[in-house]
């Protein structure tokens, strides 16, 4: 069965904030992400192709980066830190 991510030696600079990750989440799992100085951020726009990796390679669902950018799919959620204080 195809994964439903996957990656090889993903590496993206700027400053470093993926360096040669190698992950693979099987289709049908639930998966979260959690990264310094904001790793996450730069691994999920990856994925979703509104950046490029500085080397190596991302899937999505069996997808490469030129076959997901000619598709519209997919969806991401990104939950910030929410503050429990109240202002009251």
């Amino acid at each position: 069965m195809t994964p439903a991510i996957a990656t090889h030696q993903l590496t993206k600079r700027y400053g470093t904030a993926i360096e040669a990750l190698d992950l693979e989440v099987p289709a049908g799992e639930v998966f979260g992400f959690l990264g310094p100085n904001g790793a996450e951020v730069h691994h999920d726009r990856t994925l979703l192709d509104f950046q490029h990796p500085t080397s190596g390679t991302a899937e999505v669902l069996g997808l490469g980066r030129s076959a997901r950018a000619s598709r519209s799919a997919g969806a991401s959620a990104t939950c910030p830190a929410t503050s429990t204080s109240s202002t009251t």
